[in-house]
């Protein structure tokens, strides 16, 4: 699906990456997990193309190298969730959601437009809220309303499809943060890939199937969430001691600080 090799940034003078290589499969969910300041959102918007380094580094998705898509085609096969958005949009909710269909309209939507939009409203539960002015909503529902505006823009004729989410927990309450966890891995099932940003190690490690663990800009382990899941390397990581125990009902790896 997507692959980078000795991927490096820096920002003026700084280095944010250091020789980080990735690469994530079809039907993959790889979270990337570390530290304040490792790098994980800055990996996140070089892969997702919204930055440059300045070396000349391959980036390939779908066997076919980054720089040579064309944007408004990549635009359908890859969709983002930031970190941050705008806190003032003068618009209803479900406009809000249509923002994700822009790559597949020019003027007005047809029918396949709103069907996507009705089915991301009704997968993020945001449907009751789709009469409400968005500047209105709690920091939790907003959240939700960008993560259906992110998948009304995968659209289901577009096979393969790439998601990343930059810490799409932010704000959300526990039956949420798990649905949200959920809809990823479905969508992951269905062949396509995503790439999630999570400070949650034990929501990581029970949803993703590969971990990329971060620190100082660079990977210091990446594979299953046994084998990255480890004391040492999450008290080297974080500078804090852990311990590492299996989950008394479905015996998925759990870390507890302290």
């Amino acid at each position: 699906m997507i692959r980078a090799s000795h991927i490096g940034y820096d920002h003026h003078e700084v280095s944010i990456l250091k020789d980080v290589n990735i690469e994530v499969g079809y039907g993959e969910f790889l979270a990337i997990v570390g530290p304040n300041g490792a790098g994980k959102s800055t990996l996140l918007n070089v892969l997702a193309n919204e930055i440059t380094t300045k070396k000349n580094q391959e980036i390939y998705f779908k066997e076919k190298l980054l720089i040579n898509w064309k944007l408004e085609d990549l635009s359908k096969h890859k969709a983002k969730f930031s970190q941050h958005y705008s806190q003032d949009i003068p618009l209803l909710t479900e406009d809000v959601v249509m923002m994700g269909r822009y790559p597949y309209f020019h003027s007005q939507p047809n029918s396949r437009d709103y069907e996507a939009v009705n089915d991301a409203m009704a997968e993020t539960d945001i449907m009751h809220l789709r009469n409400r002015d968005y500047n209105t909503l709690s920091g939790g529902e907003k959240q939700r309303v960008h993560l259906a505006r992110v998948l009304a823009q995968l659209d289901n004729d577009i096979p393969q499809r790439l998601l990343f989410l930059d810490e799409p927990l932010n704000n959300l309450d526990v039956k949420h943060q798990y649905k949200t966890l959920e809809l990823i891995k479905k969508l992951t099932r269905k062949d396509n890939a995503a790439i999630v940003v999570l400070h949650d190690l034990n929501l990581a490690a029970r949803f993703a199937d590969k971990i990329l663990l971060m620190a100082n800009g660079k990977v210091l382990a990446h594979g299953s969430p046994e084998k990255v899941f480890t004391q040492e390397t999450i008290s080297k990581a974080y500078q804090f001691p852990c311990t590492i125990c299996k989950h008394p009902v479905n015996k998925d790896t759990m870390i507890w600080f302290g």
